[in-house]
């Protein structure tokens, strides 16, 4: 393990290298930024885990939740955090991304909140890779967005919305919810498959199968924590496709 290289970002506070990383495949360079929870008791323990060469993990940047910045892969190197997932016709997301641990026990630890310093610090860092990576706004992932049958990080209680508000990622104010119908599970026909269509427009690696089947609901549900919080039950109500709609609709304006 190494710590010799120079931090891609003025915001890192320390280097402290991983030796999991490669070459980029088939990317020049990284265009989109994938957020990540630790998912452990402990950031000492995370951090282990993210520099031990047994684990085959890392990630790019690790913030503390008192908003330090920690670097661990050179921006230009290929870490190993995202996984198998999808988006936008991509399926290799550690060669295209750029991946940010953030320190948070997760679902599993009780998702708390995370700390007005680390927040004020994720979206430092984040402006500073879009503005030298020219990376859209759009492409500021969740990775419950690329991985959304496996994986639910960083959370419904992450604060989307106020990265939206300093100009990170693309946002729009989730719709109401109402009373309404939704789709069923199990229901199949072409408001299904133009559901799964407006989705994969989106970004969202999903097949357009016409059915409402479990790899839906997992999207849907991946859909709902990042841009419509307040309930996340994978069930496509009228607050989720409007929401949906103004997100594609606002594509290329922000």
């Amino acid at each position: 393990m190494t710590d010799a290289f120079s931090p891609d970002s003025p915001l890192v506070a320390r280097v402290l290298g991983s030796p999991n990383f490669g070459e980029r495949r088939g990317h020049a360079r990284p265009d989109c930024v994938v957020l990540h929870y630790t998912g452990m008791p402990t950031a000492e323990g995370a951090l282990a885990l993210l520099r031990d060469p047994s684990a085959e993990v890392s990630a790019h940047y690790f913030v503390w939740e008192n908003g330090e910045i920690a670097q661990l892969v050179p921006e230009d190197k290929r870490a190993w955090h995202a996984g198998a997932g999808q988006w936008g016709g991509a399926r290799d997301l550690n060669s295209a991304s750029i991946g940010v641990e953030i320190v948070n026990p997760g679902h599993d630890g009780g998702l708390p909140d995370f700390p007005r310093a680390q927040i004020g610090a994720t979206i430092a860092l984040l402006r500073d890779i879009a503005a030298r990576r020219a990376i859209r706004p759009e492409r500021v992932l969740a990775h419950s967005d690329v991985a959304p049958a496996r994986k639910r990080d960083p959370g419904e209680r992450f604060p989307w919305d106020a990265l939206a508000k300093a100009g990170v990622g693309h946002w729009v104010a989730p719709a109401p919810i109402v009373d309404g119908p939704a789709f069923r599970r199990g229901q199949e026909g072409p408001p299904v498959r133009a559901l799964q269509a407006m989705l994969a427009l989106y970004g969202y690696g999903i097949e357009l199968t016409g059915v409402y089947d479990a790899p839906t609901r997992a999207v849907v549900a991946a859909f709902q924590r990042h841009f419509r919080p307040a309930r996340v039950d994978g069930e496509a109500d009228a607050s989720t496709v409007a929401t949906l709609r103004a997100l594609i609709d606002g594509l290329g304006r922000s």
